[in-house]
């Protein structure tokens, strides 16, 4: 008789919560308390719907004194970190050195995204089951024209695969012989989710990557990986993310919560 076996691969994912208290536009925004909670808190709690092991990664003590008052993971980070992606390398580290655990993946979650839906993070998990992905991340489909014309209202281009092209501020691709204001009823236009998932060793390696071409252009650091040939796999969510840049922005999404 041939005995057939089947190994099954059980990867060990995180969730890293990058949280800064200094904002331009919005100062001390993973404090500002939302029907009771702080956006940290929330974020959190909506992340641990998912993941057993999520971690705040901050260098701030009242960021650190709040999540810990809430129960929650922190690690205190360095100050110096350019982006949200270098803080994430550096909280995996220091994770791996206080629990001894191995970490296969780590999904970075954005901090003023308090909405953030459990259904995203499996979205952007499930494309670990392929082994080619190394890096994943999450757009959504849009039709509103001033969004797809809006700076701040970050697009991507796909494959027929899923794999991102490209990343752009500009409303891309640009419809040549079709007017602008019938531009979203003639492509289906994708703004990218901020939400990142790498392989620990990927993202070892692109925090060592210098700043590119590309990403000082768009100032988009995802950019950066494409530039140098990483992959960025994308799969497209049937849910929207609000995120918190202003207090304007918080006040247009407070009756989104229950």
């Amino acid at each position: 008789m041939t005995r057939i076996f089947f190994f099954f691969v059980v990867m060990k994912f995180i969730g890293i919560i990058p949280a800064r208290y200094q904002s331009t536009r919005f100062p001390g925004k993973p404090l500002v308390s939302i029907h009771g909670k702080t956006m940290i808190q929330r974020v959190y709690e909506r992340t641990s719907l998912v993941l057993k092991d999520v971690i705040v990664a901050t260098d701030d003590n009242r960021i650190e004194e709040e999540v810990k008052r809430f129960g929650g993971q922190v690690v205190m980070t360095a100050d110096t970190h350019r982006s949200g992606t270098d803080r994430c390398a550096e909280a995996l580290d220091l994770f791996r050195k206080q629990t001894g655990q191995a970490v296969d993946i780590v999904i970075n979650i954005q901090g003023d995204e308090p909405l953030i839906r459990p259904e995203q993070l499996q979205e952007v998990m499930a494309l670990f089951e392929k082994p080619e992905t190394a890096i994943a991340t999450l757009v959504h489909k849009h039709h509103d024209l001033s969004e797809i014309l809006n700076p701040n209202d970050v697009k991507a281009v796909l494959d027929k695969n899923g794999k991102v092209l490209y990343f752009s501020r500009s409303p891309i691709p640009y419809q040549r012989n079709i007017p602008r204001e019938k531009w979203a009823t003639q492509y289906t236009y994708y703004i990218h989710i901020g939400m990142y998932a790498y392989r620990t060793d990927t993202l070892s390696e692109i925090t060592r990557l210098a700043p590119s071409p590309l990403e000082k252009a768009e100032s988009l650091e995802q950019n950066r990986w494409l530039e140098n040939g990483y992959a960025v796999m994308a799969a497209v969510s049937p849910y929207r993310n609000y995120s918190v840049d202003t207090p304007e922005d918080l006040r247009k999404i407070l009756h989104l919560f229950d």
